[in-house]
């Protein structure tokens, strides 16, 4: 597999786990029977490609990435569906993990 194909699966674990941590609320603490379902295939799926992903690319550029992206995509999530709004430390947070991944991926080194 090559580096693309390694992107590729980041990129689907990235979803998913949107996905899975996004719908959380509705399962109710897993007493509605089909969210939770939804939930717990999507982790699954989500935890598989992440796994490929970290065959290819670093396992903390992955992982950076992946927490980075997905910690911010479902506060926006809850913004927009369950109207939460983060406070000013919240949001200030937000940025410094986007900062972190953006500094993780694009001058961060790997040494073997």
């Amino acid at each position: 597999m090559n580096l693309i194909s390694g992107y590729i699966f980041l990129f689907l674990a990235i979803i998913l786990g949107i996905a899975a941590n996004g719908f959380l609320k509705t399962t109710n603490g897993f007493t509605n029977i089909y969210p939770t379902i939804f939930c717990v295939i999507s982790i699954i799926l989500c935890l598989f490609c992440l796994s490929k992903a970290m065959n290819i690319i670093p396992v903390g550029f992955t992982y950076a990435t992946y927490g980075g992206i997905t910690i911010t995509a479902v506060t926006i999530f809850g913004i927009f569906k369950y109207n939460q709004l983060p406070n000013i430390y919240g949001t200030i947070g937000i940025i410094l993990i986007i900062i972190g991944v953006i500094l993780v991926n694009y001058l961060g080194k790997v040494s073997s």
